[in-house]
């Protein structure tokens, strides 16, 4: 997963050079409210290239076991996913290729990654540990769905899938 993430981030600094476009951003355009879409993006990358791979380093032993620096760090993690990622996600949804499937698929992720994360808090904050892993582990699962599906579009693109065809296939 850490690899995959490392080729998603990658691929997505061209995101943050103001002065060009990327081909992915040049592709969807037109889109409604553009300005929003385009900041809704900038902000859904930065969250994921900080969320994933802290979400997967708060899942080793090493850092489970420091207590204090899990805590800390799962914090952050909560507050980007939360409040940076879920919402550019939803955002960005609604102009996802592959239409209204593919954008019910964006939103059910969204919901799910939303509502594990504040069940594992909750439990976090009981002290629940049993039910906070099992809350993380669904979302740091469901945050998964970017590095497999990226793969899958890479492998059908490949064999020559219809673009389209295989977006659904890849998030599905």
């Amino acid at each position: 997963m850490l690899v995959g993430a490392a080729f998603i981030t990658a691929s997505s600094l061209a995101y943050f050079d103001f002065d060009t476009l990327p081909a992915f951003v040049i592709e969807k355009l037109p889109v409604r409210f553009e300005s929003l879409w385009l900041a809704s993006l900038r902000v859904h990358v930065a969250a994921a290239l900080l969320a994933f791979p802290l979400c997967l380093l708060l899942t080793t032993r090493s850092l489970q076991r420091r207590i204090v620096w899990h805590r800390r760090l799962g914090r952050i993690g909560g507050v980007l996913v939360l409040f940076a990622l879920v919402p550019s996600g939803i955002v960005l949804a609604f102009d996802a290729n592959g239409g209204g499937v593919v954008t019910a698929g964006f939103l059910v992720s969204a919901a799910i990654i939303a509502w594990f994360m504040v069940r594992g808090v909750l439990a976090a904050r009981r002290h629940d540990a049993v039910s906070h892993r099992r809350a993380m582990r669904h979302v740091v699962g469901q945050m998964s769905v970017a590095v497999i599906s990226r793969a899958l579009l890479v492998g059908l693109d490949a064999i020559g899938v219809d673009p389209d065809l295989a977006y659904v296939v890849a998030l599905w």
